[in-house]
């Protein structure tokens, strides 16, 4: 190095770029030896220019103290946040059964618990999105956060009571036994799998592109390890490891947007222009009621979109509901839910307020349009990697944190995917009857790793085939509406059958991905706010930035890492501006605001199920009228007979419709809708013998004399209904 070093500014053309060729792209370790003394030989002018375009030219400007500050900050955090949740593996209680795994074992404190679902609610996208979509397009999109308040009370009140007492491990299940349907449940949790396999893609591939730009970790180095560390999880954690993994990943994540707005306030002199220069340059406009449903994003928009998917995630999705499921009351579900929501607007808020924070630093000098970055989402990486360069280590740990997000995540989700896959597809095989429980757990897990691997593949393949993560987005978009219209058809429909519940599925997914895919053909207009590069000086940024010729966090990949394709996190890409000419349909309905097509789904799910079921309704659609929600049940007595479609206890139906000797019409006739009040009777020999407690049957007794038994017989319900109850609870 010394000689190349002292011989370095004699050589020119093809010696000089070959030298350079070889320690910034063919020998990383090699790289990591060049001292700032070479670095200041090779020239910075230079370097921007012939080795920018490689990940190695943004080492090549930075000492080797530097670089083994970040990578060893970045290692030993990963297997802190690694090792710390999988302590209770070899120290703690261990799961013995499939509950134990899906639910968690032992005790999950109120505070983690609230801590993991909020975490759910904002992605490694949000953490790089929020703060470029504030900088660079306004605060429009900070108003969906009151879709998001709005649904936490709603999904505490209608869904949770119904979930609660039913004792199910997949959420569909539900869908099952309200509707008596293996169709209906395969569709809802189908369309899970894949949006949630095609997600998790999207979230896993994010990190390892800054990782390999900034740090100099390889795409599929990243991949893989996130991948490996996932399946691991997997194996030895289950829920409490995740939940334990997202507190930890929360926790830092707070910590670092801390420590952004407190740099931010001391580089711009006071939290307080933190606040007035972003509103006087026009990023801080709220309550925009515009009543134009093509414009991207404005409040009316905002709230009901939001609350729309919002509803659909933590309603309906696996990954929350089991978490919900998981603690041991009711009431400690709603304190939880109720009490999570000023977390919720915190976390939530603050990536906004550090994107506040970074545009009141660079507003008078826009990174971006100064050509030290290429893309919107690099603006939160750039500004740690300027402002915090006199901190060794600390790129490192922001760069720990996306990793980890990426992975805590992942770990989430392979849980709730394995768990909906064994549940809603394989246990009904006749191969995997009557197995026992241990056995189901090996399965889970198993399934689980096998998930890890898909994941690490759609990662791959997000690198090489941008069309696949176009297709991801536009599903995430497209699929909230139908899987959360179903739910509603099945809690708060009476009359709501299999065949309507299947067709509202069916035609609202073709509506909606029809509408997705064809706004594509749609010429959409990219709008910016305006940016200052005014004050840019050549001691604007800290010494060891320079300028690149091509991006540096998403250089070398055809994938825009756009926030467009998660409901949390805010797009990227101005998927519908207003556009400047007039369209007719069906071009109209293409340039409807993304933020609708939640909506959109649900109403004809919910329209086209209600009206097919009432057209199809038929006395075997019968179902237990705890499968509706409480107060739907209660006002569904001042329906007509036809409107109202259950029996009290589907389990003694079948016996009552194969032995009864009492004629099916008859009986039904005095016992569908039951009202709760009513008294239930034993039949002997088509007689009213006996009254029971409502739901009890005692039917095809060859004797009236043989009271005797039947007195054994109400007793024998009575401790089985006392049995039921005490299971459910």
């Amino acid at each position: 190095l010394e000689a190349i070093g002292s011989n370095f500014s004699h050589l020119r053309g093809k010696n000089r770029h070959a030298i350079i060729a070889l320690l910034s792209r063919r020998n990383t370790w090699l790289t990591f030896c060049v001292q700032r003394k070479f670095a200041t030989i090779l020239g910075g002018d230079y370097v921007s220019q012939d080795c920018a375009d490689t990940a190695m030219a943004k080492l090549m400007a930075r000492s080797f103290m530097d670089l083994l500050w970040d990578y060893g900050v970045f290692i030993v955090f990963i297997i802190f946040s690694t090792l710390v949740p999988l302590w209770g593996r070899f120290f703690g209680k261990k799961e013995k059964t499939k509950a134990d795994y899906v639910f968690g074992v032992g005790t999950i404190s109120m505070g983690a618990m609230m801590l993991s679902i909020a975490r759910g609610t904002l992605g490694v996208r949000s953490f790089l999105g929020y703060p470029s979509e504030l900088f660079y397009r306004g605060a429009a999109m900070w108003e969906t956060l009151y879709g998001m308040v709005t649904a936490y009370p709603i999904v505490c009140f209608v869904f949770i009571p119904v979930y609660f007492n039913l004792g199910v491990t997949s959420v569909y299940q539900y869908l099952d036994l309200r509707f008596n349907s293996r169709l209906v449940r395969c569709l809802a949790s189908g369309t899970y799998v894949i949006r949630s396999l095609l997600n998790l893609g999207v979230t896993v591939y994010t990190p390892t592109v800054a990782l390999n730009t900034v740090i100099g970790i390889p795409y599929w180095a990243s991949l893989l390890g996130i991948s490996v560390i996932s399946i691991i999880f997997n194996l030895l954690g289950g829920l409490k490891a995740a939940i334990t993994a997202d507190v930890i990943q929360g926790v830092t994540m707070i910590l670092i947007s801390f420590g952004i707005i407190i740099q931010s306030m001391v580089s711009v002199g006071g939290f307080g222009k933190i606040f007035t220069i972003p509103a006087e340059d026009g990023r801080l406009n709220f309550f925009n009621f515009t009543g134009d449903f093509t414009i991207r994003v404005d409040t009316t928009s905002a709230w009901l979109g939001q609350l729309f998917m919002s509803l659909s995630i933590f309603g309906c999705q696996q990954n929350f509901v089991q978490r919900y499921l998981s603690m041991s009351t009711f009431k400690e579900v709603r304190r939880t839910l109720m009490s999570n929501i000023p977390v919720v607007i915190g976390l939530f808020s603050l990536a906004w307020i550090v994107g506040m924070g970074v545009y009141s630093v660079y507003a008078e000098c826009d990174p971006m349009a100064a050509g030290y970055i290429n893309k919107m989402d690099e603006i939160l990486p750039f500004f740690v990697e300027d402002k915090f360069s006199y901190l060794p280590g600390i790129l490192g740990l922001f760069m720990a944190s996306l990793f980890n997000g990426a992975l805590s995540l992942n770990v989430s989700n392979l849980n709730s995917l394995a768990t909906v896959t064994w549940e809603d597809f394989l246990s009904h095989l006749p191969r995997f009857k009557g197995i026992s429980d241990k056995q189901q757990l090996n399965i889970i897990k198993f399934i689980g790793s096998v998930y890890g691997v898909m994941v690490m593949g759609v990662g791959f393949a997000v690198g090489l085939l941008s069309g696949v993560i176009e297709s991801s987005m536009l599903m995430t978009s497209a699929t909230s509406g139908p899987l959360l219209g179903v739910f509603l058809l099945a809690m708060l429909v009476p009359i709501a059958n299999w065949k309507g519940a299947a067709s509202g599925m069916i035609i609202s997914h073709i509506i909606t991905l029809w509408i997705t895919f064809g706004s594509l053909t749609i010429e959409k207009e990219v709008i910016h706010l305006p940016t200052s590069v005014e004050s840019c000086t050549n001691e604007t940024f800290s010494a060891g930035i320079i300028k690149p010729t091509k991006s540096w966090l998403l250089s070398n990949t055809p994938l825009e890492v756009e926030s467009d394709f998660s409901y949390l996190d805010s797009p990227l890409t101005d998927t519908h501006a207003q556009q400047s000419a007039p369209f007719t349909f069906p071009e109209s309905l293409y340039s409807v605001s993304y933020m609708y097509y939640s909506l959109i789904g649900t109403f004809i799910t919910v329209l086209v199920g209600t009206l097919v079921s009432y057209a199809t309704a038929h006395r075997d659609d019968a179902y237990d009228h705890k499968l509706l929600h409480p107060a739907i049940y209660r006002l569904s007595r001042l329906l007509p007979g036809k409107a109202r479609r259950y029996v009290n206890n589907p389990d003694i139906r079948p016996k009552v419709r194969t032995e009864s000797k009492v004629p099916l019409d008859k009986l039904e006739q005095d016992n569908f809708g039951f009202d709760g009040k009513s008294e239930a009777v034993v039949v002997v020999n088509e007689k009213k013998v006996a009254t029971l407690e409502p739901g009890i049957f005692v039917v095809s007794l060859s004797d009236s004399t043989k009271a005797a038994v039947v007195e054994k017989q109400n007793e024998t319900y009575r401790k089985l209904d006392e049995d039921l109850r005490e299971v459910r609870t």
